[in-house]
């Protein structure tokens, strides 16, 4: 069944005239009429009814009419799909993430491509840094957000924030009301290591940290989920490190500051070349969103070197 068939009965049934059919799609009518004959053929029955005095549908004509309708809208709607998709302005991108980038970045990321895409659908998925490598390396994520860089040079990666690694204690462990500890202190107290399978970047942090501290740590147990690292942290006397973004979620937990030195962790956005369309959407958005954040920041400093300007000029004149 061919499209340009259903487009002339369509005509036909709309202008119930062949001339006028004819003239509205810049056919003749013989052309027209052939049209019809090859559609009713393989249809199997008769469509439209006509004599010398008026043109009709038939009763199977009417049903048709409403399905043919139907097709042709799809098929535009197919093309639409398909090529939106091509051109990276609809269809769906699978996304992995952490949590630092899912409360900084991602959100305003996803606000400026739904404003400037709204076809494209993101599908998220938060995971372990491990877990998406595998994931982007097989195909099934299209791009992720991880901690530091990645393993393989199969996939490329921008850094897009940087995130400080606090120390995670009980609420009745000797540092919970401490305002910072020296790195240097965790020499003396049992450590619960991410293991390096799941986070890379985030264990070897840790280790370098160690290194500039001329210490040692003294690890007691490695884990490999979060959750099973706050259960421990809440329920024996050891340090964790989580991100300031996990740390300060985990109830029966506080957050400290580790200080000389301070860790510090990259998250970096990745994906595997060649870029497609939906993925070069997203890291446009992404773009907007970094200069987005970069000035809200230089306008909190602004405001906050205002008005440390302000309280001095405060204090001299209240000065004798």
């Amino acid at each position: 069944m061919e499209f340009r068939h259903l487009v002339s009965f369509l005509a036909i049934a709309d202008e119930v005239h062949f001339g006028r059919a004819a003239r509205r799609l810049n056919l003749t009518q013989p052309s027209l009429s052939q049209h019809l004959a090859r559609l009713e053929r393989e249809v199997g029955v008769q469509l439209v009814a006509r004599n010398s005095r008026e043109v009709r549908l038939t009763p199977a004509g009417h049903a048709f009419r409403g399905e043919a309708k139907k097709i042709l809208e799809l098929k535009r709607r197919t093309l639409e799909i398909t090529r939106d998709t091509a051109a990276g302005r609809a269809g769906k991108i699978n996304i992995g993430f952490n949590l630092p980038a899912g409360h900084r970045i991602l959100p305003p990321t996803l606000a400026h491509m739904h404003t400037s895409h709204p076809g494209v659908v993101p599908r998220l998925w938060e995971r372990r840094t491990g877990p998406q490598i595998k994931s982007l390396l097989s195909g099934e994520l299209d791009v992720g957000f991880i901690f530091g860089l990645p393993p393989t040079s199969s996939l490329h990666s921008k850094e897009v924030l940087r995130v400080r690694i606090l120390a995670v204690v009980g609420e009745h462990h000797e540092w919970a009301t401490r305002a910072q500890v020296p790195f240097g202190d965790l020499e003396r107290q049992p450590c619960l290591l991410f293991h390096r399978t799941q986070c890379p970047a985030l264990y070897d942090t840790i280790s370098r940290a160690a290194d500039r501290a001329g210490i040692k740590l003294r690890v007691v147990a490695e884990v490999d989920d979060p959750g099973a690292s706050a259960l421990l942290v809440t329920t024996r006397p050891v340090v964790g490190f989580a991100s300031q973004e996990r740390a300060v979620g985990i109830a029966g937990a506080r957050a400290v500051p580790l200080v000389d030195p301070v860790p510090t962790i990259p998250v970096h956005v990745v994906w595997r070349p060649p870029r497609t369309r939906l993925v070069e959407t997203l890291l446009d958005s992404l773009e907007h969103a970094e200069a987005d954040l970069e000035r809200e920041q230089q306008t909190t400093e602004a405001k906050s070197d205002q008005s440390a300007t302000a309280r001095r000029s405060n204090l001299s004149m209240m000065a004798p």
